[in-house]
């Protein structure tokens, strides 16, 4: 047999030397298979897994976190004073009634004559009425107006000829009405129903408009809007509390980008709280000048996500100062949990953390700004303070690049934005108002799929701000439209258009004029 002169030259503490360097080569190794299986996991999680992010109680380790520090013990006393037990809804006996003001159409029904005699000879005497009901729906109501205009002429002189004007209409020389555009608008932009689908409705009752018809009178409906858009954005401007997002959208002739590249709706809100509003904006990047553009001249806080384009707006300007979302950082840790079935280790204790403080707002929501203040310095910074030392003292001791070093490097890297909402009342800690108001947009996509032109896009974020303005101030987004494409075509002022604003709406002439 012959032996290796290389090896068999070594010496003893060589050949030591080299089954170390292996051992740990095959340990990095072990280490990144690991790494990269986790983050398959996570992806495949993220595309087909479901995307609640509620922990099942039973939940067991297959992750090497449990070689890591448990919990603090007081976080583990914390988790067991804000376990809920579940909820039994209480059921009232029988079905819910139908509501009062809808109207009624009797049916009443009466024995036959002969069966009004009992047996014994006597007739039979009533004494109670039996009423049940049945709810009935019928069709959509459809009818023609006809604008009739009195024409006059001088019979003398055969000269003069006078025709009585008809009231300014939303879209001149349209078969639209504003009944009929608010429907539209209302069954696209709040209801979901693409223009294809709604052309397919109308007709089945006999009356043809093509989609391409039905997306000028979206479009053209926007452009009336335009000007309630600028108020919105002054309203969120002028205070100092607002919230941004942004997500994907295809449109197909953008001649700025390709028809599959991706384009993005930003959302803006804010305002004051009897005049908050959400404010959608199209634009083909994702830049921070969008951002920058929208909140020029802007001072305050920004709720937002770990997007970088907000910490280069807020570079520029020493007036904004961001408050992050503690609820992005705690989704990386329940996808850990999900994809490795985790019931304990880091991203366990992490969540403890976040219920612990995520229970604190709860309790305290009701509470006025100066006493949200106080009890948020006495209750949770604590816990934020405890949950930063943990997450730098377990940072060394995870692999940078594995899913939870990857959560614990974000979570860390967004810490001075995730403190902000300490130092106001009035702040959350988190950006789920956004991520409500982005969800609707998202919800729609799923239907229609795609714009067609950037004015399509931009009209949808006009229609989409009115539609979820209303919805936040409790008023009836049909309601809304069709009595305000009667009366701003009419307007001749900023005032008389502020008049009209979703908040700003007088409810009960706005009743009175839709009926």
């Amino acid at each position: 047999m012959k032996i290796n002169t290389a090896y068999q030259e070594k010496s003893k503490e060589e050949l030591l030397a080299i089954i170390l360097n292996q051992q740990s080569q095959l340990n990095q190794q072990s280490n990144q298979i690991d790494a990269l299986t986790e983050m398959l996991r996570i992806y495949r999680y993220r595309q087909f897994g479901n995307k609640s992010e509620k922990s099942s109680p039973d939940q067991l380790s297959i992750f090497n976190e449990a070689d890591l520090p448990k919990a603090p013990d007081k976080i583990i006393k914390a988790d067991e004073e804000i376990h809920i037990a579940a909820h039994t809804r209480t059921k009232s006996p029988g079905r819910k009634p139908l509501p009062e003001n809808l109207p009624r159409e009797q049916r009443i029904y009466d024995l036959p004559e002969d069966e009004k005699i009992c047996s014994c000879g006597q007739s039979l005497t009533h004494i109670k009425d039996e009423t049940c009901e049945q709810l009935e729906i019928i069709p959509a109501k459809v009818y023609v107006i006809q604008h009739v205009k009195k024409k006059y002429a001088c019979r003398k002189c055969e000269e003069t000829i006078k025709t009585a004007s008809m009231p300014a209409q939303p879209i001149p020389r349209s078969i639209a009405s504003p009944g009929l555009l608010s429907h539209v608008l209302v069954s696209k932009f709040e209801d979901h129903l693409p223009l294809h689908r709604q052309e397919q409705m109308l007709r089945r009752i006999g009356i043809d408009i093509p989609r391409s018809t039905l997306s000028l009178w979206v479009i053209r409906s926007a452009e009336l809007f335009k000007p309630m858009m600028q108020i919105m954005q002054k309203n969120i401007i002028d205070y100092d509390v607002a919230y941004s997002d942004e997500t994907t959208v295809q449109v197909l002739k953008d001649p700025n980008k390709s028809f599959n590249s991706k384009k993005y709706i930003w959302l803006f809100a804010g305002g004051a709280p009897d005049k908050f509003c959400f404010y959608y904006h199209y634009h083909h990047s994702r830049s921070h000048d969008v951002a920058l553009n929208f909140f020029d001249g802007y001072k305050g806080y920004i709720h937002c996500d770990g997007f970088p384009g907000y910490d280069t707006l807020a570079s520029k300007s020493d007036d904004i100062k961001l408050s992050g979302c503690l609820y992005h950082a705690r989704r990386k840790f329940v996808e850990i949990i999900k994809v490795t079935h985790a019931k304990e280790g880091v991203a366990h204790n992490v969540l403890l953390y976040i219920t612990k403080l995520a229970k604190i707002e709860e309790e305290i929501k009701s509470f006025s700004t100066h006493d949200k203040f106080n009890l948020r310095l006495e209750k949770s910074k604590p816990l934020l303070d405890d949950l930063h030392a943990y997450l730098t003292d377990m940072q060394p001791r995870t692999l940078p690049k594995s899913p939870l070093g990857q959560a614990v490097s974000y979570t860390l890297n967004q810490w001075p934005k995730l403190l902000t909402y300490l130092a106001d009342g009035r702040l959350e800690n988190n950006n789920n108002r956004s991520e409500r108001a982005i969800k609707p947009f998202v919800i729609g996509r799923k239907g229609w799929l795609f714009a067609d032109s950037v004015a399509g896009a931009s009209a949808a974020t006009i229609i989409f701000s009115l539609v979820e303005t209303c919805k936040y101030h409790g008023v009836e987004a049909y309601d809304w439209f069709r009595y305000v494409l009667q009366q701003l075509p009419l307007c001749q002022s900023d005032a008389e258009i502020k008049a009209l604003m979703p908040f700003n709406i007088d409810r009960q002439l706005m009743k009175r004029q839709v009926v």
